[in-house]
């Protein structure tokens, strides 16, 4: 499966690569409270009908519809209470809402249409309720057996709410891998830590990781390795022992300290590809460790290693849990932006609508793959495939979120 060094994948090649090897991260069966966000990983049915009997939708009373304006009171029929009967036609129950529709009644009339004395309503002048108002038919919503969630969607409120509904105490969702995330490079420091002018504070990471933990993976494992190929070898050594997946941002590329392709090949890591015809993220590095392990290697310029983690890393990592719907979508540019001929480029983009409500994308191109700082001001990015001259305003394009 591997490339030559000197053969460039395409985007497309790439993708398809990733997934052919992603393999499956298996099933949890979790608590339903411990559901949420969750992908689901089997198929939802309908415990019973729903509603499961004809359903009072507003307090007031219920009668067997006709001609009659005047009823008496025969007592009540509450919600959770067992099913009560009318008696005549002349005869009301009051009912309350989510009460079960007592058995020879059709119809509900609300209590701000009535006027009561003693144990009688009477319908107010001019009022006459349609025959099955305010009725929630048995089974107008789904029936016993019927599909009602399949897998590969995220767990929101309202199919939380459906698992809830149809018994679902314990569901079976797909299980989130454990991911470490290794930074590389003697420049990096960290965070809260003094830095000094030839140093840089540890960026990617804290991006990667946000990227993950929004979209649901929350195993994460940050660890950092100076541009030392024993080192290097060392911490990967320690990161495969206990990780499903790992993402490392930087030493990809072909410097004399780019020393993670060398260091992975040392593991017995199989290298699936190095390098992608695209630009920012060219030096990208996929491959398979001796576990079945998952490794990305990202470049370690911001910009790039943000994008092959959103074009890359996050969708292959959704479709081995079993997702089914990809986080991308086409929008048309409202500016050119320059095509490579030999590359396709990603390109930071801010969205918004048109009068029309169309989605429309404005460039905002970085400077360099290093320049990040008003990157926080974009939503995503799109892609162009290799070409001559421009893409012009009103292309179509596909839109990346970040």
């Amino acid at each position: 499966m591997c490339r030559s060094m000197a053969e460039l994948s395409s985007v497309a090649q790439a993708e398809t690569m990733i997934r052919q090897n992603v393999g499956d991260f298996g099933v949890d069966k979790v608590l339903l409270g411990q559901a949420s966000g969750r992908i689901l990983r089997q198929r939802v049915m309908a415990e019973r009908d729903q509603p499961p009997y004809d359903r009072v939708m507003m307090d007031g009373i219920a009668i067997r519809h006709g001609d009659v304006r005047s009823f008496h009171i025969h007592g009540t029929q509450r919600a959770g209470a067992p099913v009560g009967r009318l008696v005549a036609d002349d005869s009301c129950l009051n009912v309350t809402t989510g009460a079960i529709l007592p058995e020879g009644s059709d119809t509900v009339v609300p209590i701000e249409r009535l006027s009561q004395q003693n144990d009688q309503f009477s319908l107010e002048p001019g009022y006459t309720p349609e025959a099955g108002q305010f009725v929630h038919a048995r089974a107008s919503d789904c029936r016993t057996g019927d599909v009602l969630l399949e897998p590969g969607i995220r767990l929101n409120a309202p199919a939380l709410a459906v698992l809830a509904a149809n018994g679902y105490a314990r569901v079976e969702v797909a299980r989130s891998p454990s991911i470490g995330i290794l930074s590389t490079g003697d420049e990096l420091v960290p965070v809260e830590g003094p830095v000094q002018e030839w140093e840089i504070r540890r960026s990617n990471e804290q991006a990667l990781a946000g990227a993950l933990r929004t979209r649901g993976l929350t195993d994460i494992h940050i660890d950092w390795a100076g541009d030392d190929l024993d080192d290097t070898i060392r911490a990967l050594e320690k990161a495969l022992s206990v990780h499903d997946v790992l993402i490392l941002s930087g030493g990809v590329s072909m410097g004399s300290f780019d020393y993670v392709p060398r260091a992975l090949e040392r593991l017995g890591v199989e290298r699936i590809f190095h390098k992608i015809a695209q630009r920012p993220g060219k030096p990208m590095w996929f491959g398979i460790g001796r576990q079945g392990q998952r490794i990305f290697a990202l470049p370690g310029n911001p910009v790039s290693a943000l994008t092959c983690c959103m074009r890359y890393v996050v969708p292959s990592l959704l479709t081995a849990m079993g997702a089914r719907t990809p986080e991308r979508f086409t929008v048309m540019l409202d500016a050119a932006i320059p095509l490579i001929p030999t590359l396709a480029r990603f390109v930071p983009v801010r969205l918004r609508h048109d009068a029309r409500g169309c989605a429309c994308v404005s460039p905002q191109p970085a400077s360099t793959s290093g320049d990040f700082s008003h990157l926080a001001t974009t939503d995503g990015f799109v892609e162009l495939p290799p070409g001559e001259g421009s893409a012009s305003a009103g292309t179509a394009a596909v839109f990346h979120g970040w």
